[in-house]
């Protein structure tokens, strides 16, 4: 498996309008790609401008076809001023 987490900190007053795009990319993801194991939005009442995302995917590839949907382009798109910063991270299974 491969882990993608992602931590979004909104600009001041952007929230009300990114979370129904980001659920929806998440839902679409969840429905449409078959290599998308995982998809989950969270946020914390104590950092109330951050949005946490936890995805799992089958492997890198299936990742790098999520980057290159519509949804998650338009997703992409739509969102991009509202974010003052974005920090990505992948993680491969560990096998023993």
């Amino acid at each position: 498996m491969f882990a993608v987490v992602v931590r979004f900190h909104l600009k001041p007053g952007t929230m009300p309008d990114f979370l129904p795009l980001m659920i929806r990319n998440a839902q679409q993801s969840r429905q449409t790609e078959p290599g998308c194991h995982q998809f989950d939005v969270l946020r914390d009442a104590a950092t109330p401008a951050e949005v946490f995302l936890y995805e799992l995917y089958s492997d890198e590839a299936a990742f790098q076809l999520h980057l290159e949907t519509d949804h998650f382009k338009q997703f992409n798109a739509a969102t991009s001023d509202m974010i003052a910063d974005k920090d990505i991270r992948t993680y491969d299974t560990v096998t023993q």
